[in-house]
């Protein structure tokens, strides 16, 4: 017979064993999930049994986990979890209320990827009521962390530990020039170096743009900004009037390239990119609609 008809595991007694590792001791592990010590005692010690091995070393000041001990722990933090998520999935469908999602992204992927990605969801949840906040990266990290956005999608290489995250694409990173410039008539490709010491028109700090040109340029001593722009529609006519070259990501320069507005110019080695994350607090895991629109911006092409 499977194990999960016979009532095992027992949930209550995963929380505990949990809370007793967590905490180191099983009375503060028993008064952590609301359980008398003397009941607990018995929880544990049936656990072990089903598992055949001790789970836990009794010392004098506590409980320390063996490593199968540690490793249950890890396991049964899943299963909890995943009973968690359960919980809000339901509550979730049962709910009579307009499903709403409060969403922030840079500016390449709220330009060019997450109109598509919204109206997908739209059709599988028709009621669904999505503010979206269109911001640099370093914002939409900051509104994240502090509680005031949902969900967030980003396009800088770094993520704070304190955050949940999901690479949902990658990025192409081109150098893009006017057809006047005097680079349109060279036949090599640059190199990394030449790049760090031409005046190019870059993005703002904070913008994920920005910080994946400084990584890129790393190893060397890259010279003034011809311009500092905050979008990348004012880049892309910096670029076209003179300005100078820039950095862009392949789908904000797409289109322009498609109608000779700007030319492209490759890059010596091998391609460049950068990832496109969905990021988010709390739950490890993501339910309703924010799992579908990280779902849906994950499968898309």
């Amino acid at each position: 017979m499977d194990r999960l008809q016979t009532g095992w595991p027992n949930l209550r007694t995963l929380a505990l064993f949990v809370a007793v590792v967590e905490e180191g001791s099983v009375g503060a592990g028993a008064r952590k999930v609301g359980m008398a010590q003397p009941n607990a005692s018995r929880s544990i010690a049936d656990l072990e049994t089903e598992m055949k091995a001790a789970l836990l070393e009794r010392r004098p000041g506590g409980s320390v986990p063996t490593p199968l001990g540690r490793a249950l722990a890890d396991h049964a933090r899943d299963v909890l979890e995943s009973v968690r998520d359960f919980n809000r999935w339901v509550a979730e469908s049962q709910s009579t209320r307009p499903t709403e999602l409060h969403v922030g992204a840079s500016m390449t992927i709220a330009e060019k990827l997450l109109p598509a990605w919204l109206s997908t969801v739209r059709e599988v949840f028709p009621g669904a009521r999505i503010n979206v906040s269109v911001l640099n990266s370093a914002q939409v990290v900051d509104e994240v962390q502090q509680g005031r956005l949902q969900l967030g999608f980003i396009e800088t290489p770094h993520v704070p530990v304190r955050l949940h995250f999901r690479v949902v694409q990658e990025d192409e990173l081109l150098v893009a020039i006017a057809p006047h410039h005097e680079w349109a008539s060279r036949t090599g490709r640059i190199s990394l170096r030449e790049l760090a010491e031409t005046a190019l028109v870059v993005r703002e700090q904070g913008s994920g743009t920005r910080e994946a040109l400084q990584q890129l340029l790393a190893g060397y001593a890259p010279v003034e900004p011809a311009q500092v722009l905050s979008s990348n529609a004012a880049v892309r006519v910096a670029v076209e009037s003179g300005a100078g070259p820039a950095v862009l990501s392949e789908l904000a320069l797409r289109d322009h390239l498609a109608n000779g507005h700007l030319l492209r110019v490759p890059i010596e080695g091998s391609r460049i990119s950068r990832p496109l994350t969905a990021v988010w607090s709390g739950p490890r895991r993501l339910t309703g609609l924010a799992r579908e629109l990280v779902a849906i911006a994950a499968s898309r092409p």
